[in-house]
């Protein structure tokens, strides 16, 4: 089984944590500390939440750490379980500081919608109906 662990930078270790807590998922605390917090979506996802300072000591030198508020470079999808979950876990990002980003997508087979983290960070959550899923 592959894995991803996906780094991003944030302003706020803590409050970063709190957000992601809010929305369910477990910290890992072998791998937290006050500049990080490993954040356990799944068996196979970690997100890792990096001070700017602690992320920039991964970039080559003189490389510049990107603002998720003033450029968006990527999107990270998560699939749910119903088209309940995927409001469910926006209305959770909403309520623990994060920001709405698209309006839901209904496209019958499909259906999606999106949050910001507290730094700016795009997530789309979707539901794929799994008798179109082949």
């Amino acid at each position: 089984m592959r894995m991803l662990f996906l780094n991003l930078p944030v302003s706020d270790v803590a409050a970063g944590r709190a957000f992601y807590s809010a929305l369910g998922f477990s910290i890992d605390e072998q791998f937290s500390d006050d500049s990080s917090a490993s954040v356990v979506v799944s068996d196979a996802i970690h997100v890792q939440l990096l001070s700017h300072e602690r992320f920039a000591g991964f970039l080559p030198e003189g490389t510049a750490t990107g603002d998720p508020r003033s450029a968006t470079a990527a999107l990270y999808a998560l699939s749910c379980d119903s088209r309940e979950e995927v409001d469910a876990m926006v209305e959770k990002a909403v309520g623990a500081g994060g920001g709405t980003w698209m309006p839901a997508q209904d496209h019958g087979f499909m259906y999606g919608s999106s949050f910001t983290d507290p730094d700016g960070h795009v997530w789309e959550v979707v539901w794929m109906d799994p008798a179109h899923v082949q």
